[in-house]
């Protein structure tokens, strides 16, 4: 099966990539900023390995959100 251009893509299918990229921006930019804002003691692991992940599309950042934020106690 041959590769697709972009412009081999419908409108709707280059909408969904633009959006699915700008999620996919945000969602790592919120990491970083909260990654570098939280106290070690908030995180579960080491910062570095997050930072790390954070390349790991999509699954660094959802792991974070999910995985690797304490929460704080009340």
């Amino acid at each position: 099966m041959a590769k697709k251009s972009w412009n081999d893509l419908t409108p709707t299918q280059q909408k969904v990539v633009v959006i699915g990229g700008v999620v996919e921006a945000a969602l790592t930019g919120w990491m970083l900023r909260d990654l570098k804002r939280r106290e070690a003691a908030q995180v579960r692991g080491p910062k570095l390995l997050w930072r790390a992940a954070s390349v790991v599309q999509p699954f660094g950042p959802l792991g974070y959100l999910a995985f690797g934020r304490r929460r704080a106690a009340v």
